[in-house]
């Protein structure tokens, strides 16, 4: 049976721009851009501009020049601001050669054009990458007549078996099948469901092996795929499904308070 490729991910399209992936997985980005157009486009556009800057500072200027230019650049990055992730990536280049061309201090030039946490988009855990594939298995399982469904959730079970936490479900959401996968970090656990809200949706737990009190972050994957991921203590949750992202993210807050509540009371026994 073929193996399902890996999700591109936006720093992959990053690392495609730059230039920084192997061949393999170049040829499986370029599969996934030939089919999406619009995507395809915005990589081209990115990967233009980044010629146009090597172009722009790739021979030797005086400092005055090279300035002059870099501040050209600025206010047409300036301009670009609907396209945010370019926007914070041209900036950085901009900043890096009014630096070298006209002699700043880092600690008096950088400081204003930092990229803050509201415009940066960090690459999501190794975990949220697992939990896209376990839902994209679950999706398949559920169109295969030979694989059988385990609906059965017990909670107390899959704690008492992989020391991870789960939450109460709400009452109208439907579990369809409960898989225990392995991870690189051990056992994980995966949870299909069918909610009036939300649509299919998948909820994945496993144990990343550090602590840590995450809040709850909202990510598209790609076209189909919305994950939200956060973590109490030392186990890490995803939810996946085709829906709106702020629906999910609320879905994903309230299911971090109930297991946090939790894990303090359980703390405290």
């Amino acid at each position: 049976m073929a193996s399902t490729p890996d999700p591109i991910l936006e720093g992959e399209l990053d690392a495609y721009v730059d230039g920084q992936v192997d061949l393999r997985r170049r040829i499986e980005i370029e599969a996934y851009l030939a089919a999406h157009p619009p995507l395809a486009s915005r990589v081209m556009a990115d990967m233009r501009l980044r010629d146009e800057l090597r172009c722009a500072f790739g021979e030797p200027q005086a400092p005055a020049d090279r300035r002059a230019q870099t501040l050209k650049l600025a206010r047409r990055l300036e301009g670009a601001r609907s396209r945010q992730r370019l926007f914070v990536n041209l900036r950085r280049a901009a900043v890096v050669m009014l630096l070298v061309g006209a002699g700043w201090i880092a600690n008096a030039s950088v400081g204003p054009l930092l990229v803050g946490a509201v415009f940066a988009s960090p690459q999501p855990p190794a975990y949220v990458v697992d939990a896209v594939m376990a839902h994209r298995t679950a999706l398949l399982r559920g169109e295969m007549e030979s694989q059988v469904e385990t609906p059965d959730y017990d909670r107390t079970e899959i704690r008492a078996a992989t020391a991870i936490v789960l939450p109460k479900l709400p009452k109208d959401w439907k579990v369809t099948d409960v898989q225990v996968f392995p991870s690189k970090y051990g056992p994980s656990v995966q949870m299909a469901m069918e909610t009036p809200d939300l649509g299919l949706l998948s909820f994945y737990a496993v144990r990343p092996g550090a602590f840590g009190m995450e809040a709850a972050v909202v990510r598209r994957i790609d076209e189909d795929v919305v994950a939200a991921y956060w973590q109490v203590a030392d186990v890490a949750y995803t939810l996946v499904a085709q829906a709106d992202e702020e629906k999910l993210l609320a879905r994903a807050d309230r299911f971090a308070g109930r297991i946090g509540r939790a894990a303090r009371t359980e703390a405290a026994r």
